[in-house]
């Protein structure tokens, strides 16, 4: 590997991919981020192979080491955090739902219904911010909309949502 033998790579990939794979699957809890992370962990292995010291400890734990560490970084990106807060609502509940024994989706809740009865821009608010986990703030930076704005939209919707759900504002 320090000579930049490609057979070398070959072989560690042959060997050592699987164990890298199940160590980097368990952190970021994606298959498909979890390649990703693994195809990145064996270009950093291949570009810092001169670090590695066997007088401090096998290949493998160096290895398996560069992996988890990738990986943990990975979760904290802004694209996978992002990721995470823009799934859809329904994918979310049919997650929720493959652990309970009965299907459900947020139709049968009614919930659709209810927010389609809001004017756009007020779903719009409710979605990102309820449903999709963005903040106050975030949703204001992401979409480009006065924070102010942002809060005045909700404001209107919770009070549009109290009166089609005829609850009471305890304020």
């Amino acid at each position: 590997m320090k000579n930049k033998d490609t057979k070398a790579l070959d072989y560690l990939y042959d060997h050592y991919a699987a164990a890298l794979y199940g160590s980097v699957v368990r952190i970021v809890k994606n298959e498909d981020i979890a390649s990703e992370v693994l195809q990145d962990v064996f270009l950093k292995i291949w570009e810092r192979i001169g670090s590695y010291d066997p007088g401090k400890g096998r290949l493998f734990t160096w290895m398996i080491n560069v992996a988890r560490n990738h990986a943990i970084d990975k979760t904290r990106s802004r694209e996978v955090i992002k990721s995470r807060k823009t799934d859809d609502i329904d994918l979310l509940v049919h997650k929720i739902d493959r652990t309970e024994t009965g299907e459900t989706h947020t139709d049968t809740i009614g919930l659709t219904e209810v927010l389609n009865r809001l004017t756009p821009d007020q779903r719009f608010v409710v979605d990102y911010l309820y449903l999709k986990g963005y903040t106050h703030t975030e949703l204001a930076e992401e979409f480009n909309i006065p924070l102010g704005t942002v809060k005045t939209r909700l404001r209107a919707a919770m009070m549009e949502l109290r009166s089609l759900l005829n609850v009471e504002d305890k304020e």
